[in-house]
């Protein structure tokens, strides 16, 4: 079972509810590239940054950062090697914080 507290530590960082919110719209695994571009199209580009400058960035944070710490919990599974992440089996409760963030902070989908 996920704690409350480890829910809202994931919940924590834009860009690690940016994952989330892609994660729980897949059906299996997804690769870095496919969730690094969407994350970067969610987030906010400074005017000074290209796409490409903006893509690296997000690239080396979610792979140091947020992708090691969204694993410490056992339904998320990544693969560093692979580049491969998935949602497998959240529990319902996680599902339901996840949702409710997304609906609040509404990020810019295509």
């Amino acid at each position: 079972m996920v704690s409350l507290d480890m829910i809202f530590d994931l919940l924590s960082s834009e860009s690690r509810r940016y994952v989330l919110y892609y994660l729980t719209e897949q059906e299996g695994p997804v690769s870095v590239n496919d969730l690094v571009g969407t994350v970067t199209e969610w987030e906010d580009t400074p005017p000074a940054k290209t796409h490409l400058e903006q893509f690296e960035e997000v690239k080396v944070e979610l792979q140091h950062n947020d992708l090691p710490k969204s694993a410490e919990v056992d339904f998320i599974k990544y693969d560093q090697d692979e580049e491969l992440i998935q949602i497998q089996g959240e529990p319902p409760e996680f599902e339901a914080f996840v949702a409710i963030a997304r609906i609040i902070e509404q990020p810019a989908m295509d």
